[in-house]
């Protein structure tokens, strides 16, 4: 949505150094590739060199920031905090379509299904028995909501996305397209010569301001339930396994594979390809780096890498070492035949 400059500002708590604060601004882009009429941001030092060759109109920068040539045509906007005065921005500037309520005529609801009159139901959704749908909460085209699910308010669940029998999901919950919440844990007794499966009658509980990416499985508790804590973000093509208990303001990076029965405490951050086991800890703000291994306990505020993970100084110096491995052989090699030389000369 095109804003004049100066309203942009002011909307974002910011203050205009140079430029023409009658600019209208139609978009946001980023620092390289920006032209007249978008704003962009800078927040980074190794990043001002393009704005001496910049064609943006407007440009976020922290108060105290310093900045070398600026183009005469590019206005500062000073604030506190850049980068959350240009999401607001980005949010003025492309807003979403908004989705008013309504149910298709294509939808299958289950007569015994409550949704609230501010609610929208896409063509092709099917919502089971006894569930509720909150106020308005946006069911989009093909998503299967099962029996007994229960959906706070303001939650968007997008195309395709499946939920099992039993879920309870809070407010302001997202749920990307192909994610499938609730599946059965993978557990199995080996008797006989066979795998026996073991029942999961559990289920998810996923608390509010939950973001959950695409393709990303979520299992249901073998017995109770498995559950994602308030505000925690979860990327595309992430596993998590049954019982596990995942704190508040967590974050999980895609591919991140979390076994049963794990322990995930607040603020923790997995990292891309990071694999945990089962029954395992990661303590308060801990950090498992990308393509980690975790099969013991992590402190709480620890930073791992490496697999098996270890603290992140001692795998850094591990994996230095071994990068010289290849030259401290050829020494080895070398001292040896030094040492059969000098043997031969004193049996001599």
């Amino acid at each position: 949505m095109p804003i004049v400059l100066a309203e942009l500002a002011k909307q974002c708590a910011a203050t205009i150094n140079g430029g023409d604060p009658s600019q209208t601004i139609h978009s946001a882009a980023d620092i390289i590739s920006a032209t007249s009429g978008q704003v962009t941001q800078l927040t980074n030092g190794r990043y001002s060199k393009h704005i001496q060759n910049s064609a943006a109109s407007a440009c976020f920068v922290a108060e105290g920031f310093e900045l070398g040539q600026v183009p005469g045509n590019l206005a500062l906007l000073v604030c506190k905090d850049p980068e959350m005065a240009f999401i607001k921005a980005v949010q003025i500037l492309h807003p979403e379509e908004p989705i008013l309520p309504s149910v298709s005529p294509q939808a299958s609801i289950a007569p015994t299904a409550t949704v609230a009159n501010s609610a929208y139901i896409g063509p092709f959704a099917v919502i089971g028995e006894q569930c509720h749908i909150g106020e308005h909460c946006q069911i989009l085209a093909g998503v299967y909501v099962g029996n007994k699910v229960a959906l706070g308010k303001n939650c968007k669940i997008h195309p395709y996305a499946v939920i099992y029998d039993g879920t309870i999901i809070g407010d302001n919950v997202i749920i990307h397209s192909g994610a499938i919440i609730g599946a059965d844990g993978f557990g199995y007794k080996f008797r006989n010569h066979q795998h026996v499966k073991v029942p999961q009658v559990g289920n998810v509980v996923i608390e509010d301001n939950v973001e959950i990416g695409a393709n990303t499985c979520i299992d249901r508790g073998a017995l109770g339930s498995t559950r994602i804590g308030l505000g925690t973000k979860i990327d595309n093509l992430v596993q998590i396994g049954h019982n596990n208990q995942v704190g508040q303001h967590v974050i999980m990076c895609g591919q991140v594979g979390v076994s049963g029965s794990c322990t995930i405490e607040d603020y923790a951050i997995l990292a891309g390809s990071a694999g945990v086991a089962d029954h395992v800890t990661i303590g308060k703000g801990a950090v498992v780096m990308a393509r980690s291994g975790i099969a013991n306990d992590i402190k709480p505020g620890s930073q791992v890498f490496g697999s098996p993970a270890k603290d992140k100084k001692t795998a850094y110096k591990e994996q230095v070492a071994l990068a010289k491995l290849p030259e401290l052989l050829k020494t080895i090699k070398e001292l040896r035949e030094e040492v059969k030389r000098l043997s031969k000369r004193f049996e001599a």
